[in-house]
């Protein structure tokens, strides 16, 4: 069996391997977003500022702009003849020894060289006095500097500079950036098309009736949906597949035809109902099957390639759902991200966080344990998390109630509360 570490390096490098060559991002096809719809997708092209930020000479502060060759020492006296207001810039003369009333965000006067703070000059013992239509003298409390408080014309942002990079995945922080540059439209990539699928023949799709004791809900696909519907793809879902070897041949078939990527859940065992691997084999390869993990050590991961001119990339999960919530959150949406031409510092990154065990665990060296468990700070803001003393793969109540998965080192056995582990905070909690 491969480490959960070799099995994403084996997946990062046959990705890889896959965006140069059988699919390269250089040939992907683009398409046209409107900014408030652009988030989580993918930049195809570099941006360009079309103008400078600031735009101009602005203030940084609320008090006066002084004109060039003024002296700047302090009780030093300056003749207010303007103001110069976000969105209303001052445009009469000002010479040596005058100066305007500035706001925070305006224009700088082009003959002005210097902001002096309101607070350094004696405005609050005079503001209640001033009369705005007449030219008043202020008189500077302290020594300025030349060029003080001013942010500079293009300082922040050049015109014509790059601003954002292909590959950069687009998050709130970049949509206000692109609507200060005035763009309502990003060009990405086409978002991926991912099919799902679940097998079993005990299967009932969600909405339907349970007919037999022996049926069960189609947790799986749900799951699987939601876990990416914050990723730049497009979902094809082809349903619930019986445990039948010709029918999965179809359903399969079909898919691969039609998308970039599939998932199915269930299926991938050595039970003498599970098809799934024997129909990979046919219509392509495996590249790993069975990871040293608990749960979902069936993971199987390879393509599919019969008729096709690019490969699709296939993930099986178990069929429980623990498996699918454990192997999608390590494996499957990592790789997606990849896949979707997501530069590396772009791809989500995986939280691990230290804490301290609040109660014993239970656990036999040979697999990388992902254990569910409560965490939370102390007082002190120490993280702290408590084990369920059930781990059962099946117990989908515990599952909900976790707040993350405590992740025990393959050689790792028993451990006693007080000792250290690492943790991975479920991402959805800080969403």
């Amino acid at each position: 069996m491969i480490t959960v570490a070799g099995l994403i390096s084996k997946i990062q490098q046959r990705i890889d391997s896959y965006n140069t060559t059988d699919y390269p991002l250089t040939k992907r096809q683009v398409v046209s977003y409107g900014l408030l719809d652009s988030r989580n997708h993918i930049l195809a092209e570099d941006i360009a500022s079309p103008f400078a930020i600031p735009r101009q000479n602005v203030s940084a502060m609320d008090g006066y702009a002084i004109a060039k060759d003024s002296v700047l020492s302090a009780d030093s006296t300056i003749n207010i003849v303007g103001e110069s207001q976000a969105g209303s810039p001052y445009d009469g003369e000002i010479i040596a020894g005058q100066g305007v009333r500035i706001f925070t965000g305006a224009v700088v006067p082009d003959s002005c060289d210097t902001v002096i703070m309101q607070e350094n000059t004696n405005f609050a013992a005079i503001r209640d006095n001033i009369d705005k239509s007449q030219p008043y003298p202020i008189i500077l409390s302290q020594d300025a500097k030349r060029d003080d408080n001013i942010r500079k014309q293009g300082e922040e942002i050049e015109v014509g500079e790059a601003v954002l990079r292909k590959g950069k995945r687009i998050n709130p922080t970049d949509i206000s950036l692109l609507a200060n540059l005035g763009l309502d439209k990003v060009d990405v990539y086409q978002p991926l098309i991912v099919g799902v699928l679940a097998t079993g023949d005990e299967l009932v799709a969600i909405g339907h009736e349970l007919t037999s004791l022996a049926q069960i809900y189609n947790s799986n696909t749900p799951t699987l949906k939601t876990l990416l519907s914050n990723l730049p793809v497009t979902i094809r879902d082809y349903g619930i597949i019986p445990d039948n070897l010709d029918k999965t041949i179809t359903a399969v078939t079909q898919a691969m035809q039609e998308c970039d990527v599939l998932i199915s859940t269930a299926g991938v065992s050595v039970g003498d109902y599970d098809f799934l691997t024997t129909v990979i084999e046919q219509l392509g390869k495996i590249n790993h099957y069975k990871v040293a993990m608990k749960p979902g050590k069936p993971f199987v991961f390879g393509e599919l390639t019969q008729n096709l001119v690019k490969p699709v990339l296939y993930f099986g999960l178990p069929g429980n759902p623990l498996s699918t919530v454990v192997g999608t959150l390590q494996f499957v949406m990592p790789a997606l991200w990849q896949m979707a031409g997501a530069a590396l510092q772009e791809r989500p990154m995986q939280l691990t966080l230290t804490a301290t065990l609040e109660n014993d665990i239970k656990k036999s060296a040979g697999r990388t344990d992902f254990q569910r468990g409560i965490l939370s700070q102390n007082e002190a803001g120490n993280f702290q998390v408590e084990s369920f003393t059930k781990q059962q793969s099946h117990r989908i109540k515990q599952l909900s109630h976790a707040n993350c998965f405590i992740v025990l080192a393959q050689d790792s056995g028993n451990l006693s509360a007080g000792e250290n582990v690492q943790v991975q905070p479920f991402p959805w909690l800080n969403h």
